[in-house]
């Protein structure tokens, strides 16, 4: 019997498997090599990346929560230039797709380091990050206004010809909106979702568990709440959903293809299970297998719903 097909496509980026590191969670890919071979990975989704370096925000900056991760890094990296010119070469070395997180404070910083992150070699999507919960400028306001959206969404069309893929906020009203921006501004693809806003506050002395504040929350605790967006942004666009939120299993992961996502990303599991990859793609092919479903794209969008 034929194993069953894991390779899928989002726009004209195709990818061995559905399974991708989600942006902040493994640096720029290359910090994991030693313990992951990148190559078993349908791509890595890099740390955000502005034109200029970035510091981030001060420490402390991560804090557990019940079956969740608290996190306020600020988008630190080392800017588009000393990643092209320091990183992507040791990334070209590993063959998986690489996929750019691209943030910007202004419509004009995205999309130029959009047109420099597309003009080197080995950049094969661009994620645009315009939902990051834990900056002061830029990110969070994108993100949760639908014309915004569409400006920068537009302005990174225009600036190139890779995959544009923008990464959605769950932080609004209603993500079907934001879906629709994302469309029509001429968007490949769209990641869904970014982190939830949160606060964790330590009790004896009444202050926020991290330095920023408030920070976002990922893991376990959000999957039926990525899962649920994942499956309305599927039903209100055309276009691939990569759905992010909480995988911690072949289970998890089978949950956001049968609501509707093309592909998925593997965020907070990172720091812990980093070869989670191999445990997901291996409970993939046995459930196709089982199911006897001949491809990961023939279980896209298959829910069933009660009579």
């Amino acid at each position: 019997m034929t194993a069953p097909s894991l390779g899928v496509e989002i726009g004209s980026l195709k990818l061995r498997n559905p399974l991708l590191a989600a942006s902040g969670t493994c640096g720029y890919g290359v910090e994991i090599a030693h313990v992951v071979d990148l190559a078993t990975l349908g791509g890595i989704v890099t740390k955000g990346l502005y034109m200029a370096a970035r510091d981030g925000c001060e420490a402390p900056r991560i804090a557990e929560t019940p079956a969740g991760l608290l996190n306020a890094i600020g988008l630190q990296g080392v800017g588009i230039r000393a990643f092209v010119d320091r990183v992507l070469p040791r990334l070209r070395e590993h063959d998986t797709a690489v996929i750019v997180n691209v943030c910007g404070e202004t419509v004009e910083e995205y999309a130029e380091v959009a047109r420099i992150a597309s003009d080197a070699p080995g950049v094969h999507a661009l994620e645009i990050n315009i939902s990051c919960p834990n900056v002061k400028t830029g990110g969070i306001a994108f993100g949760t206004d639908p014309l915004m959206t569409r400006d920068v969404v537009g302005a990174v069309r225009k600036a190139s010809a890779l995959p544009v893929i923008p990464k959605l906020s769950p932080n609004v009203t209603d993500i079907t909106v934001f879906a629709r921006a994302c469309e029509e501004a001429g968007a490949d693809a769209i990641s869904c979702v970014n982190t939830f806003l949160g606060l964790a506050i330590d009790v004896e002395t009444r202050k926020p568990r991290l330095a920023f504040g408030t920070g976002g929350l990922s893991g376990p605790a959000i999957r039926p709440l990525a899962v649920r967006m994942t499956w309305q942004a599927a039903r209100a666009v055309k276009i691939p959903i990569i759905g992010i939120g909480g995988i911690a299993s072949a289970s998890d992961a089978l949950e956001f293809f049968i609501a509707g996502a093309s592909a998925v990303q593997v965020g907070t599991m990172n720091f812990s299970r980093p070869n989670i990859y191999a445990e997901i793609e291996s409970g993939l092919v046995d459930y196709l297998t089982r199911h006897h479903i001949g491809s990961i794209r023939d279980l896209v969008g298959t829910i069933r719903y009660p009579r």
